[in-house]
């Protein structure tokens, strides 16, 4: 081999090692970036972050020190003015020289104290008798119906069933720990049986009123979206929630794409504005407007920022939330847009920022003999969808009826989540779906502060609340 030849032979290797050292570059890089992603740079939970990582948030510290503020009214237990039960103590010798007092000695002040406490809990067993009453005059015999709450021969009343869904689906507590504390509190020996049958029916007497709440969602102006996972028989479905500050409808569904958002109605026809993080089946829609949730958006400038050490993602994080308080403060003012000049200086300081990030993060070159999509880095992966999606990323600016996130759906479904820790999933689908109609139910009537348990019996005695006023 000739020297020439040697030398070329070592070029070519050199270069070959120096894209193997790039490409382990790279992956390092990239794993190092997943180990550093948590709940405060990317969309994943806070408890994923484990025990040794402490969470941090987003929101910015108020100053004030914990506890309870300067002017705050607190709780206190006072003394009530009407008690149930007044018992009178009265010395019976005097403590000086030990005299017997009697009830006609003096009583110069009375001095009070109040206990207050949960009164002995027993059932209460109601019988209703059908008197059959024969007629004097025509001799034909009258039989009056039983009320609605005794459909036979014995059963529990609707408070004692209102109690059982309440604390199965709304306090998600397991059937077991039900049934012992209906037998605690009760005497009540409650078979799983029985509570599975109220929830039933509870779901049964719902039907009409989801309908309802389905019917309110789709006529909404601003319309939140979300998905979660669940576990469901033994396998991963998808419960997602369409949702207004005001309603609330959960769908458990075995798909997570375009066949669920068609199965459950609500979103393939809204024609208002769709908050949702911009998952492809949320933008099928063509006949409403998309805005896309801004919190996302802050958790991975974040995270480009503290792994990438890029200045521009810092500053287009500031001005992203120094147009979060503007629209607040104009809201607070009742204002329904922000000035026009104040607007348009907000966008052009964030395509300024983008043009920065773009300049700084470059379309990578493809490869020789390389096919198919180029891979780029997550901060190129960002700004391209930052510049396309500008119009969905600053839709608040221009009305302010739109919300700057999607926190509305996203809080939501949290306590979906709690029933699967609890329970591990659910054990069947009817089960599943009995869950998500009443808890929809709950939610919208808590979101308009009634009272559920109160509901819940009335419910059970025939009488569901109308949403259609709500």
């Amino acid at each position: 081999m000739t020297p020439e030849d040697q030398i070329a032979a070592l070029t070519a290797e050199n270069a070959h090692l120096r894209e193997q050292v790039e490409a382990l570059g790279a992956l390092v890089q990239e794993l190092q970036a997943r180990l550093a992603k948590d709940s405060h740079n990317s969309s994943k939970p806070p408890s994923s972050d484990g025990l040794g990582r402490k969470s941090r948030s987003l929101r910015k510290k108020s100053g004030k020190k914990p506890g309870g503020q300067l002017g705050h009214r607190g709780e206190t237990l006072r003394l009530v003015a009407t008690p149930d039960v007044v018992r009178e103590e009265r010395p019976a010798v005097c403590v000086s020289c030990q005299r017997l007092l009697s009830q006609d000695a003096l009583v110069v002040a009375r001095e009070r104290r109040q206990v207050v406490d949960v009164p002995l809990v027993r059932l209460r067993t109601t019988e209703y008798q059908a008197l059959h009453v024969r007629c004097p005059a025509c001799q034909h015999l009258s039989v009056p119906a039983f009320p609605a709450e005794a459909p036979s021969r014995t059963q529990y009343g609707p408070r004692l069933r209102a109690l059982g869904v309440y604390l199965l689906e709304q306090q998600l507590v397991p059937y077991a720990r039900v049934r012992a504390l209906f037998a605690d509190f009760f005497g009540a020996h409650v078979s799983p049986g029985t509570l599975t049958r109220w929830v039933r029916q509870a779901c049964a007497a719902l039907e009409p009123v989801e309908t309802q709440i389905r019917a309110a969602l789709g006529q909404a102006g601003v319309l939140h979206s979300d998905e979660t996972g669940v576990r469901r028989a033994g396998t991963l479905a998808w419960a997602h929630v369409t949702s207004t500050s005001r309603l609330t409808h959960y769908a458990i569904h075995p798909k997570r794409g375009s066949a669920a958002t068609e199965a459950i109605g609500i979103l393939p026809t809204y024609a208002g504005v769709s908050v949702h993080d911009g998952w492809a089946p949320y933008r099928a829609n063509t006949s409403c407007r998309h805005t896309l949730c801004n919190i996302h958006h802050l958790r991975e400038l974040t995270f480009i920022a503290e792994q990438y050490h890029q200045g521009w993602a810092n500053d287009l994080k500031e001005v992203l939330l120094e147009m979060k308080a503007a629209t607040e403060q104009a809201r607070a003012h009742g204002e329904t847009v922000l000035p026009s000049a104040r607007r348009q200086a907000f966008v052009a300081r964030y395509q300024a920022l983008l043009a920065a990030g773009l300049a700084a993060n470059p379309p990578p070159e493809r490869a020789v003999r390389r096919r198919g999509r180029i891979k780029q880095s997550p901060a190129r992966n960002l700004l391209e969808r930052l510049y396309v999606d500008q119009e969905a990323v600053l839709a608040f600016l221009g009305d302010l009826t739109i919300p700057f996130d999607n926190n509305q759906a996203e809080r939501d479904p949290r306590m979906l989540k709690v029933q699967q820790k609890v329970s591990g999933s659910f054990r069947s689908e009817a089960g599943a779906a009995a869950f998500a109609r009443i808890r929809g139910y709950l939610s919208t009537l808590s979101k308009h502060r009634h009272g559920l348990l109160a509901a819940l019996e009335s419910l059970f005695a025939g009488r569901a609340l109308d949403v259609g006023f709500l």
